[in-house]
C-alpha cells in the first residue's frame, strides 16, 4: 500500500455570492488525498480513521456529513458500533468485514465479505461491524456525522 503522509493541506476555492443575503460555502479540494493524507491511530496500534473534510467546518449544524480515509493495518481485528449511517468503498488492498449484530442490537449470523477494491458498503446506524485484513487495507468512507464523531 505504501506509506501515507500529509503534505500539502486541503485547499478551499472561494465561496461564490447567490444573494446579498446567502453566501454558497466554497468547495474544497485535497490534491492526491489518497496519497497524501495519513488519518491517526484510533485503536490497536493498526487501525486508523481521520476526517478529510465535513460540513460541520462550515459552519451547518444540521445533516452533518463527514469524509475521510480509513486504513486497517494487519494485526488485531476492529469492532465497531455505528452510532450514524455510513458508506464506505475500499480503494486499496483487502478487508474482511463482517456484521455481528444489527440496529436492534439483535446478534446476525452473516457470513464475512472477503472486500477487494472497488467494493461499497453500507453500515447502518446501530449495527455491530467487525474489520479484519490479511495485507492491510484502505477505504474512503462518508458518515452522517460532525467531524470527529466517530
Amino acid at each position: 500500500m505504501g506509506s501515507l503522509i500529509t503534505e500539502d493541506p486541503p485547499v478551499s476555492i472561494p465561496p461564490k455570492s447567490v444573494s446579498s443575503d446567502d453566501t454558497v460555502p466554497p468547495f474544497s479540494y485535497y490534491q492526491q488525498a489518497q496519497s497524501s493524507f495519513k488519518p491517526p491511530l484510533i485503536a490497536n496500534n493498526n487501525a486508523f480513521l481521520g476526517d478529510v473534510f465535513s460540513s460541520s467546518d462550515t459552519g451547518r449544524t444540521t445533516n452533518a456529513m463527514s469524509a475521510g480515509f480509513y486504513r486497517l493495518e494487519p494485526g488485531p481485528e476492529l469492532v465497531y458500533t455505528y452510532t450514524y449511517d455510513e458508506m464506505k468503498i475500499l480503494v486499496d488492498g483487502d478487508m474482511q468485514i463482517s456484521q455481528l449484530k444489527d440496529s436492534k442490537g439483535e446478534e446476525m449470523v452473516k457470513e464475512e465479505v472477503d472486500a477487494k477494491k472497488g467494493d461499497v458498503f453500507f453500515f447502518p446506524k446501530g449495527a455491530v461491524v467487525r474489520f479484519r485484513t490479511r495485507e492491510g487495507g484502505l477505504a474512503w468512507f462518508c458518515g452522517a456525522r460532525a467531524r470527529d464523531g466517530a
